[in-house]
């Protein structure tokens, strides 16, 4: 019988280059995909797969990522005091309760694989999640609640995973495929960033992972792996070296690389889009531009 997972590590260290200069000042994962922060959907979905304990992995000057959290006293009265249970509503999905967050600082940046091992002593000997917000998911059940009920029945670890062009796939840790169970592959081996040409299938790992404790065993090596990191692919693969099994699991939904640029843009249409508050507005905003884009063809 395999453990319950409730506890989830969310790497968000990272100095988010790619969209400076609002992160000059502004933490990526707190910048908004629609009207809520990049952040608060990676929560909502650890809260829907039972997680009950969030590590953050930061940096400095992540200090308004930490705020986000807090409660706003001041602000819950100004709503309460106008009526505005909606917005009251809302706002306290935002905050979390004493003792079900803590932050770690990762003071260099060494990889994925280094940040998930600096959350290694609030872990122990239980399985968790890691969950890089980033990769935002729209799915009609949350991504991780689709994982944590693959895993309590195949145990091992398991990583989200998407089919991806093969042109694309060295930009990912890929899978090599022993069986194809359907949603479910197991993997006898993994690499990350293959070479052009030279990735074992185009199954892509994407920012959602269930591991247990031996992982971090693995981390404790330190071992660097391409680019010169501590490769969290890298540990996982040599659990499945020492005969622990890992899974694949194809998710259903739709990812979105809120990492880059044109994938922010992406969600923030498709969410919009999926909101009857935004949907008619936005969508005729969206055939005005197409009219006028073809007509200056």
């Amino acid at each position: 019988m395999t453990r319950k997972v409730t506890k989830a590590i969310f790497p968000v260290a990272g100095l988010g280059t790619r969209f400076l200069p609002a992160t000059k000042s502004v933490p990526k994962e707190i910048m908004t995909l629609v009207d809520r922060p990049l952040v608060q959907y990676a929560i909502d979905e650890a809260r829907a797969a039972g997680i009950k304990e969030f590590i953050f992995v930061t940096s400095r000057g992540k200090s308004a990522l930490e705020d986000y959290f807090d409660h706003n006293p001041i602000l819950e009265q100004e709503l309460r005091k106008k009526g505005k249970t909606d917005l009251l509503d809302i706002l306290k999905t935002t905050n979390m309760d004493s003792g079900a967050i803590a932050y770690i600082r990762q003071h260099k940046a060494l990889g994925l694989g280094h940040a998930v091992w600096c959350a290694r002593r609030l872990i122990g000997n239980e399985p968790f999640a890691v969950m890089l917000p980033d990769d935002v998911i729209a799915a009609e059940r949350p991504c991780l609640q689709q994982m944590v009920e693959a895993y309590a029945e195949t145990g091992g670890n398991m990583v989200a995973a998407m089919e991806v062009p093969p042109e694309k796939a060295s930009a990912y840790g890929v899978l090599d495929v022993a069986e194809d169970m359907g949603s479910v592959v197991s993997a006898r081996g993994m690499v990350e960033k293959p070479a052009p040409g030279t990735a074992p299938s185009n199954l892509a790992v994407i920012g959602r992972y269930i591991l247990g404790p031996s992982v971090l065993r693995n981390l404790n090596k330190m071992k660097q792996g391409a680019g010169g990191e501590i490769q969290l692919t890298d540990a996982i693969a040599e659990d499945i070296e020492a005969g622990t099994p890992v899974y694949g699991y194809r998710f259903r939904g739709q990812r979105f690389d809120c990492g880059s640029k044109a994938g922010f843009l992406q969600a923030t249409v498709a969410f919009a889009l999926a909101r009857d508050d935004l949907r008619d507005d936005l969508s005729r905003y969206l055939g005005e531009v197409m009219q006028t884009s073809k007509a200056a063809e």
